[in-house]
């Protein structure tokens, strides 16, 4: 029994391969739809040279017969563009699934970097589909367009579940790197807390405790009976200092000692 994230990551990678099939297959199916296109055209250009009645009954039309070139100024010109822009952009896009250069995307193109998720690249999976999807086009392009799209809506739907974190999740890499971890992650907020019954020992090295801090950490009965009673409990025993005048005291005038004298 895989735990769940190897389900995702299977199933991540699935979406993510067929995703460079659908790539590879519009890539292939834009190259014969270009090159067929041209084809076309000059073939138009060669009759309208030899039949003009030939080049006078295709003027009705929108577009050259068989092709998807519009039958308009720069039409073939345009459409040779289009078809080229569409092969660039699934380039970049397979370049994006398969992580290679990663740096260059995330400081030229971020959204198709390491720290979008894929609903950017779904919805650009879309766009090229509905732009294939607009033309009349033969059976291949017209399956390798619709897959595309289809694809680009899983994408989209993946994007959203898992946002910024999908990339790293079906990282060959980073399924490795956490295949050796043979201890469980710490869990956060455990380790900020820390037991007051846990000893100094294990605390780290601290400041020493001033005498008043050290008395705040401790009960005290202060100076009157209580604690003189658990002073003798203990064993000490306070006793009264014997009364008498310091040295530096002045001896007592005649006249003074004359009225002590008088009242004893």
């Amino acid at each position: 029994m895989l735990p769940p994230r190897a389900y995702v990551f299977i199933g991540l990678n699935i979406v993510r391969i067929l995703s460079i099939i659908a790539l590879l297959l519009l890539f292939a199916s834009s190259i014969f739809t270009m090159v067929n296109d041209v084809e076309t055209v000059d073939a138009f250009i060669a009759a309208k040279q030899t039949n003009a009645t030939f080049a006078a009954n295709m003027a009705n039309y929108d577009y050259f017969n068989g092709s998807t070139v519009p039958n308009q100024s720069a039409g073939p010109a345009f459409a040779v563009v289009n078809r080229l822009l569409i092969i660039f952009q699934v380039i970049v896009l397979f370049l994006s699934e398969i992580g290679w250069p990663i740096k260059l995307f995330d400081n030229y193109f971020p959204i198709l970097g390491s720290k979008f998720g894929v609903g950017p690249l779904g919805t650009i999976q879309c766009l090229i589909g509905a732009a294939v999807l607009s033309h009349h086009v033969d059976d291949f392009s017209l399956v390798s367009a619709f897959f595309l799209f289809a694809l680009g809506c899983l994408n989209i739907v993946v994007g959203l579940i898992w946002r910024a974190s999908v990339k790293p999740k079906r990282c060959l890499t980073a399924w490795k790197e956490r295949a050796k971890d043979v201890l469980p992650p710490p869990v956060t907020g455990l380790m900020n807390v820390v037991p007051s019954f846990v000893s100094n020992h294990f605390a780290g090295p601290e400041r020493p405790m001033s005498p008043e801090e050290v008395l705040a950490t401790r009960p005290g009965f202060g100076f009157g009976r209580q604690g003189e009673k658990k002073a003798a409990l203990k064993g000490f025993f306070l006793s009264k200092p014997v009364e008498s005048l310091p040295r530096y005291a002045s001896k007592p005038s005649s006249a003074h000692e004359s009225g002590l004298y008088e009242k004893d």
